[in-house]
């Protein structure tokens, strides 16, 4: 695994054995291995056996993030009835849910929209990058730094409260790369994401660096965590008067085995999936922009594939990077040729293939980016930030489908009725993923902060 996350390191491991006394070491349960537990695995495993039920999927969320802010006229909520400088050049088409309406580019959503709904009142006050980022991953405002979290993000707090429900894979992937807003901040570094750096090409095999095979590890590499197993059995067991350090060591064992079992490669492995489903998603290459001010667009289907590959073997958070909304400059072109056909395949994908697979049901997935875009065109073709009101698109995780909350003003500047905040949303996924958002983690002065300040489960997509 990389140094980055250190999800399975060493290092960190180490540093926290230091500072802990054997009473905290055997509450949590810790493994030399990863800095992780199994016990609560093993013990549900058990438990299901016992009872002849198969243990209930674990839930997991899907976080597409349109990074640069995808404009809400162009994609979810369109207005057919306002001024051309406002409404754009694109149409509205029907949808399979009558009443819907969205944008003529969409028409592959536009015929499943019976599986999934929309958020047309979030609004918020920040028009940043980065900070937007923030806002929108934590709950919480940037600090001084815009580029650096302020409070860690909902994949961090779910990899903190979560992860040792199944230490076989990281709770927390980031595809393919950390973006601003979903690092682990006071958290530490053990609950950053643990990035795939590569990128899903559209041809070619796919090669995750931070996965490695066993042989490719190296002698010391092996010899070190063996080592650091090993140290564990010579903690004073004179002290144990119940016995429970001898019962980890059986978890000792199988953490080892875990981490040098095939279960991590073969949810990254994305070459086994069948050309007919890669298809399905897009094989579209990427489309470069002509001029340096012009948004391109990477080649990012084939990320949303990945996804769900990772929460179907068990990954609790995926966010995938799919950057770059910023149309500022001959946007309706960018979003024309560019990023609305390809998002309408992937998206629509995405979704028929998690119900289709049994996995929508345990799988919310959200799409969105960290504010909306100007209601009135700029004279260069395009729409500039605008945090005033943005769009949602959510599914799954017992969410109704055909579903559409809040509304905007006439011309998609404000909202008009039941208006809704980032952390609306946040607390939505949260809850679906059973994470407590009243716990508080020690930020880096030393303050309790819970992991949201605000916000309310958007109950009516229910």
């Amino acid at each position: 695994m990389s140094r980055g996350p250190d999800v399975y390191g060493c290092d960190e491991f180490r540093r926290h054995l230091a500072r802990i006394d054997r009473r905290s070491f055997l509450r949590a349960g810790m493994l030399g291995l990863s800095g992780l537990t199994l016990s609560d695995l093993l013990r549900s495993e058990a438990r299901a056996a016992q009872s002849g039920k198969p243990a209930r999927r674990a839930s997991s969320v899907i976080i597409l993030w349109m990074r640069g802010g995808p404009s809400q006229h162009e994609t979810w909520d369109p207005k057919p009835e306002a001024p051309v400088e406002y409404r754009g050049p694109f149409a509205s088409i029907r949808t399979k849910v009558p009443g819907i309406r969205i944008c003529e580019l969409l028409p592959m959503s536009a015929a499943i929209m019976d599986r999934w709904s929309i958020i047309r009142s979030i609004s918020h006050h920040d028009a940043g990058h980065s900070s937007g980022d923030q806002l929108c991953f934590t709950g919480y405002p940037a600090g001084s730094n815009p580029d650096v979290n302020a409070a860690p993000s909902i994949g961090s707090v779910a990899a903190r409260q979560l992860q040792e429900q199944n230490p076989r894979l990281p709770a927390y992937v980031m595809i393919p790369r950390l973006v601003p807003g979903a690092d682990a901040s006071y958290l530490g570094p053990a609950y950053r994401p643990f990035e795939t750096q590569a990128d899903p090409a559209v041809e070619g095999p796919f090669r995750v660096p931070n996965l490695q095979a066993p042989e490719a590890l190296g002698v010391g590499r092996l010899d070190d965590r063996k080592a650091l197993l090993r140290s564990f059995d010579t903690l004073n067991r004179a002290t144990d008067q119940s016995g429970e350090m001898g019962a980890m060591d059986a978890f000792h064992r199988r953490a080892w085995e875990i981490m040098t079992g095939p279960e991590a490669r073969k949810a990254f492995d994305l070459d086994a999936e069948p050309a007919a489903v890669r298809k399905r998603y897009g094989l579209m290459p990427e489309f470069k922009a002509p001029t340096p001010d012009r948004c391109g667009v990477p080649a990012w289907s084939q990320r949303m594939l990945l996804a769900r590959r990772l929460v179907e073997a068990g990954v609790r958070v995926v966010t995938v990077d799919l950057r770059w909304w910023d149309t500022h400059v001959e946007g309706v072109e960018t979003m024309r040729l560019g990023f609305l056909p390809r998002w309408d395949r992937a998206f629509s994908a995405l979704i028929e293939d998690l119900d289709q697979r049994g996995l929508l049901e345990s799988t919310m997935v959200v799409a969105w980016g960290e504010f909306g875009r100007t209601p009135k065109m700029n004279d260069k073709n395009g729409r500039d930030h605008w945090p005033g009101v943005m769009s949602a698109a959510m599914a799954g995780g017992g969410i109704e489908g055909g579903r559409v909350v809040g509304s905007s003003d006439d011309k998609g500047a404000y909202p008009k009725d039941n208006p809704k905040h980032p952390t609306d949303v946040l607390a939505t996924l949260y809850r679906h993923l059973g994470v407590d958002t009243r716990a508080e983690y020690l930020d880096h002065s030393g303050r309790p902060r819970p992991v949201l300040p605000d916000g309310k489960p958007l109950d009516e997509l229910f």
